[in-house]
């Protein structure tokens, strides 16, 4: 006799984090995934020039560690990071204007991670975080995983505006102010210095984290440096400064790092500890190598001249391949060209045709924590040669034609 054991109904699984749920994806990233063919010039990502990655010499730090040092190399390091880098950051920092000793950075896996831990250290679910209009993508996610509510400071041309920015403290009381002052992402804007400085007396005046994201600032084409917003007076003690080596370096080794007063370090590390326990050590090793043997200030001078030139090609074609009425503003560094066309334009619906075009750029509607203004649009102008950069830019005139049923 064969006896059936009853249907049995499986309970439902819990539901997700109420963040995870509301947090949406990268539009950039789906971006990349369907652009993803090789006949497509891509101005949609932010990504480095492979072709001017030093491999060699990277390649050469990693074998001189593995070979000296594999029982350290390949084993598990402090969460604060390996000395030797921690120790060469700090000189590069205080080389550039601000006073930094090791034990004042922590080396995280990427600075995209240190937005992380400082979202974790610093914010509670509802408080209020300010950001620049438009802001870095990844930063309006991590804020808003965070459960932050993200307020927009109105900008212009030349970034944050400080007057608006004293008014939105005192009304909002906010928690940190995030911003990217020099070649901004997307806007390629750079903050004056006396605005960095009226910044840092607002957050003096009124209580205020500051936390100053750098990873484009040493990618300058031309002009002057302005010094960080760290260095003013009455900053120091409130500034978060955060930088990576992946645009002068290499993104694959996630090197990043915060500099940050020693409280808040000490729960960045704790919160790392958390996340990773520590970012690899064999990577860590082998970046403060390169910076013993190599000499990364040349490597970054050439890249950067590449880039001018890429710059350039891409200025150069933006009349011809944009709408009459279009405008864009000219970076002095970094790696993107912010362009707004006409009223009556939506960048998200034109996408559609003009990626049938074979190229892509990124719509500028997800960059805003606020109403976004959808005739905005963001294009890298790094990965490709001035050649390519024509081309792609024949070919989006064309498909903005076509979409505006210009035949």
């Amino acid at each position: 006799m064969t006896v059936t054991e009853p249907a049995r109904t499986a309970a439902p699984l819990p539901p997700l984090a109420a963040r995870a749920a509301a947090v949406g994806g990268s539009p950039v990233r789906d971006i990349l995934a369907v652009t993803a063919r090789p006949e497509v010039i891509n101005f949609a990502g932010g990504l480095p020039a492979p072709g001017l990655f030093d491999g060699e010499g990277i390649a050469a730090a990693f074998r001189a560690v593995l070979e000296e040092m594999p029982e350290r190399a390949l084993q598990y390091a402090t969460t604060e990071g390996e000395p030797a880098l921690r120790t060469a950051i700090a000189a590069r920092t205080t080389a550039r204007g601000l006073p930094t000793d090791a034990d004042d950075v922590l080396v995280t896996t990427g600075s995209q991670q240190a937005l992380s831990l400082l979202a974790t250290a610093l914010v509670e679910p509802g408080d209020t975080v300010l950001v620049e209009n438009p802001c870095y993508l990844a930063a309006l996610q991590a804020f808003a995983f965070a459960g932050a509510r993200v307020v927009p400071v109105p900008c212009d041309a030349s970034g944050i505006d400080p007057t608006a920015l004293e008014d939105l403290v005192a009304l909002h009381r906010p928690k940190l102010l995030y911003t990217v002052p020099t070649f901004q992402n997307p806007t390629g804007r750079t903050l004056p210095a006396d605005r960095r400085a009226a910044i840092a007396r607002v957050a003096e005046r009124l209580g205020l984290w500051i936390v100053e994201d750098d990873p484009y600032g040493e990618l300058r084409f031309e002009g002057e440096r302005a010094p960080w917003i760290a260095t003013y007076s009455g900053a120091g003690d409130r500034t978060v400064l955060l930088s990576s080596f992946s645009k002068v370096m290499a993104p694959g080794l996630r090197l990043g790092w915060l500099r940050a007063p020693a409280g808040l370090l000490r729960a960045c590390a704790v919160a790392k500890q958390a996340a990773d326990l520590h970012t690899p050590t064999v990577n860590q090793l082998a970046a403060a190598r390169y910076l013993a043997d190599r000499d990364l200030d040349a490597h970054v001078a050439h890249v950067a001249g590449v880039y001018r030139e890429r710059r350039d090609a891409m200025l150069a074609g933006l009349a011809d391949a944009l709408p009459e009425g279009s405008s864009w503003l000219r970076p002095e560094g970094g790696m993107f060209v912010w362009a707004k066309l006409p009223d009556g334009h939506d960048t998200t619906e034109l996408l559609r045709t003009v990626i049938t075009h074979d190229v892509a750029y990124v719509p500028g509607a997800p960059f805003f924590a606020g109403e976004p203004d959808r005739t905005t649009l963001r294009m890298c102008f790094v990965t490709q040669t001035p050649d390519e950069i024509a081309e792609g830019l024949r070919r989006l005139g064309r498909a903005l034609e076509v979409a505006s049923g210009e035949n």
